[in-house]
């Protein structure tokens, strides 16, 4: 099968063969959102660097800002301090070299699966006739070609999911941001899911940030595994892979449990989702600001009174 032609996108360089290549630098970023008791901080000053074609797996507790940063790389979000580099240029909006992939597949459900890959070509001003071979490419590389006419409800959530990353790919993106994009699958199919993604990524030079919760796939995916502390997340760790690919496909069923994955795992320990002390407070003093209504002044029924005493007549 010929590799997916990727067309070059602005401030990207090929490499020997031809695919285009970009870096990440994330500088120092820090973002938080407004409540209603002034801001909730979720990243605080995260800096670490992804280098071109490089592939490196963000993991954490809930919450932490893991998709957060995503959505700042992607220029979905605007940091509250800090950078976000491409290559060097600071992301302030939506980049063609970027493609992101989301943990739901959100696909255009009147729209067939060719259509679907198509979309953000059309959007794009692509000619019809390079609209369909990228497409038919594209397809094929998924192995969804004999799906082209398929509706996303009539497809399996797997499915559903490569389509998604096609998309992702339509426009030859030398970025990709992946969030969690295998986590509603079963073990087996996220398994050869992980398998396929590291084959693509072969073929394309794509430098990617995947976000997961699973040590075995950030293990067996990734060159690198950021460690994020629990919410505001700042980097706890940089764990190198040594692995080649090779290793990693015939110790499969170790990579839970191996030196690397242990590191990580350490790293991990006394993470929780629960909230904070401080936080329990706050809510606490939330609630007791509420004001509790007196039925009284909820106003009287227009007419008739359930609970009223009756009138004798």
């Amino acid at each position: 099968m010929p590799p997916v032609p990727l067309p070059p996108a602005p401030g990207a360089r090929p490499d020997d063969r031809g695919h285009t290549l970009t870096s990440i630098a994330i500088r120092g970023v820090s973002r938080s959102f407004p409540t209603a008791d002034g801001r909730l901080p979720v990243l605080d000053a995260v800096s670490f660097d992804v280098p071109e074609r490089q592939i490196v797996a963000l993991i954490g507790p809930n919450g932490c800002g893991k998709s957060t940063l995503l959505r700042l790389a992607s220029g979905l979000l605007r940091p509250d301090d800090g950078s976000i580099e491409l290559d060097g240029r600071p992301v302030t909006g939506p980049d063609p070299r970027v493609g992101f992939v989301f943990q739901e597949p959100r696909l255009l459900p009147w729209r067939d699966a060719a259509a679907n890959v198509a979309y953000p070509l059309e959007l794009a001003g692509w000619s019809r006739e390079r609209r369909a071979q990228q497409v038919q490419d594209l397809l094929s590389v998924i192995g969804l070609r004999e799906f082209a006419a398929t509706r996303p409800h009539e497809l399996s959530g797997g499915m559903r999911q490569r389509l998604a990353i096609a998309r992702a790919l339509a426009l030859g993106p030398s970025v990709l941001l992946l969030d969690e994009p295998f986590s509603a699958l079963d073990a087996l199919t996220r398994e050869r899911f992980n398998a396929e993604l590291v084959r693509l990524w072969e073929r394309t030079s794509t430098t990617i940030l995947l976000v997961t919760h699973s040590i075995p796939e950030a293990v067996y995916v990734a060159d690198r595994v950021v460690v994020l502390s629990p919410r505001p997340g700042h980097v706890v760790a940089d764990v190198v892979v040594p692995l080649d690919r090779a290793e990693r496909d015939a110790n499969l069923d170790m990579l839970a449990l191996g030196h690397v994955a242990g590191a990580i795992r350490r790293h991990l320990e006394g993470a929780t989702d629960d909230p904070t002390r401080e936080e329990l407070t706050a809510e606490v003093g939330r609630q007791r600001r509420a004001r509790q209504v007196p039925i009284e002044e909820l106003g009287v029924p227009a007419w008739f009174d359930p609970f009223g005493r009756e009138d004798d007549e």
